[in-house]
């Protein structure tokens, strides 16, 4: 059974970590990341890779967002 409580995040701009693990919990199909002076979106992908016992869902990047001052 996928676990729902960890989100792998994969394909990040540059300068980003190649794989990141956040809660998840809510089964979203998107998950947003702060990090500098915007977000990191990531979509699921549907697909899920094993980690230290538990499938993992995984999250490719999509796209970058400012935040509004």
């Amino acid at each position: 059974m996928p676990q729902e409580k960890w989100a792998a995040l994969l394909d990040g701009p540059s300068g980003t970590p190649r794989l990141w693990e956040i809660p998840s919990g809510d089964g979203s199909h998107r998950v947003k990341v702060p990090l500098g002076n915007g977000y990191e979106h990531f979509e699921f992908s549907e697909e899920y890779v094993e980690l230290t016992g538990d499938l993992i869902p995984v999250y490719r990047w999509c796209c970058r967002t400012f935040i509004a001052e």
